[in-house]
């Protein structure tokens, strides 16, 4: 029978909240000459200790020489690991290198120089020597590149450790069969624990010359955009547009993916309770070895690198018969800036703004739920607003619709929204976690690791946000090698 206990943890104040809140926050913004104007912020709260999200995101400037200029290349992307922070970390650093070598293999000839990455990096968009302008261009190219780089990538994190054993093999060992003991090489764990641990990653990449928004899922995060849409009488609502799927064994689409990929005999045990083979919850990721790697190599690996270092590998599933069950091959969705927005009868500027997020924000808040909150902070409100006003306030409409990889056990109807963050990630978490319930969001971020993971999870928002129109409105960032470097 289990031991029941109780806990009792010191409340934090109101101003420990907020600083908890805005602790991870950022935010920047830029424009071009003539151009649209864009801001982005970052914020995120711990659940987890280490904290197992990560985030990263890149300007890259189109070349003054390329003709398609002037331009600009966007990333961001929100990562939510899980087992660990050592996928998570890894990828902040290397994801997003990895698409824009990917894509720049696609609209270059292959005879790049091989002068180092910042070089490639500023020859990128250069058109002067392209494969084929309207076929290197084209987004469903553009799409399978970013397609192959997370594959490639998570190809690279999962063999890593077998390169490592098979570069300290020698022949006698191979001859007699013997497993060197590798757990002090400075690579076992380095190589191990990203590839054992696992991590979801989402990334938006805007084509700012083309205007194309690119949204690559792999896992259960979620991206959410809002577009700001008026009538001829100047009244306007949000649209919301969901441009990813929760990807889990709830979401029919990955149940009947997942299913085909193995025989008939295992249509039962692949995916259970929504989760892979009844254990992991997302049905896309890197790393995870343990669902990807064969039982006999699981084994070899772990006795070569990991039981020295007394973190034995746990064995897989019971039901482990066909591997790999998990894929980092992302969904990518493509689309416009304009999201087919009407017209503007009014000539107002023309808004719009993209939510990525990891499941910790998605668990507590709806799709429409983020919408409104962004859509009332752009507008300026303030102060404590009800939950039943706020439609009122900052209408919305449904357009592309949510697929829920989860049973989601959100805020009620009841209770109200707090509009009191500067930063609008922040404000986000806030209301996911109590918005106008001060006492219930002190309580809820009052209880610390691990205790804290019972209740909410690592929690990341970015949002993107641009108005055509209103090039004041913003500063102006010059973007030097330096810029680029420091970003990548």
């Amino acid at each position: 029978m289990p031991i029941m206990a109780n806990r009792s943890f010191s409340l934090l104040s109101q101003n420990a909240v907020k600083e908890r809140l805005i602790e991870n926050a950022s935010s920047d913004g830029f424009s071009r000459p003539g151009s649209t104007v864009w801001r982005y912020a970052t914020a995120s709260v711990a659940a987890n200790d280490p904290m197992e999200d990560a985030h990263a995101d890149a300007i890259i400037a189109r070349d003054p020489s390329d003709p398609s200029a002037p331009g600009d290349w966007l990333f961001f992307t929100v990562m939510d690991g899980h087992g660990g922070p050592h996928t998570s970390r890894l990828l902040s650093k290397t994801l997003i290198s990895a698409v824009v070598l990917e894509l720049s293999s696609l609209i270059h000839s292959p005879g790049v120089p091989k002068s180092g990455l910042l070089e490639k990096l500023k020859l990128m968009f250069r058109t002067s020597a392209p494969k084929s302008p309207e076929d290197s261009q084209n987004p469903e190219r553009i799409s399978l590149a970013i397609r192959n780089a997370f594959t490639k990538l998570d190809q690279e994190l999962i063999n890593a450790p077998l390169s490592v054993l098979a570069a300290n093999l020698d022949a006698e060992s191979i001859k007699k069969n013997i497993l060197p003991d590798l757990s002090k090489h400075p690579l076992a764990l380095q190589t191990m624990l990203p590839a054992v641990s696992g991590s979801c990653a989402l990334m938006a990449v805007f084509d700012t010359t083309h205007r194309h928004l690119y949204v690559a899922c792999s896992g259960d995060s979620r991206a959410v955009a809002g577009i700001w849409e008026e009538n001829e009488q100047g009244q306007g609502s949000w649209r919301v547009e969901v441009l990813s799927e929760d990807q889990t064994g709830r979401n029919p689409n990955e149940l009947k993916r997942i299913q085909s990929e193995h025989p008939p005999d295992e249509m039962g045990s692949v995916i259970r309770a929504g989760r892979v083979l009844g254990g992991l919850e997302p049905s896309r990721a890197f790393g995870d070895a343990r669902y990807k790697w064969p039982r006999e190599v699981q084994d070899i690996l772990n006795r070569a690198f990991l039981v020295g270092n007394d973190q034995p590998l746990r064995p897989p599933p019971s039901s482990f018969k066909t591997p790999p069950y998990v894929t980092a091959t992302p969904v990518v969705t493509h689309c416009d800036f304009d999201f087919g927005s009407i017209a503007r009868p009014s000539q107002s500027p023309a808004s719009r703004f993209v939510v990525l997020a990891t499941d910790g924000l998605w668990d507590k808040l709806s799709s429409e739920d983020v919408v409104a909150l962004v859509g009332g902070h752009l507008r300026g409100l303030k102060g404590v607003v009800s939950k039943t006003a706020l439609p009122e306030l900052v209408p919305t409409t449904s357009g592309t619709p949510t697929v829920e990889g989860k049973d989601k056990k959100r805020n009620s109807s009841s209770g109200s929204w707090s509009f009191e963050d500067e930063n609008i990630s922040s404000h986000l978490i806030r209301n996911a976690f109590g918005g106008g319930d001060a006492e219930g969001l002190k309580k809820l971020m009052s209880i610390p690791a691990p205790f804290a993971r019972s209740y909410r999870d690592d929690t990341t928002v970015t949002v993107i946000w641009w108005e055509d129109g209103c090039e004041g409105n913003a500063k102006t960032v010059t973007f030097s090698s330096d810029n680029i470097k420091a970003k990548l």
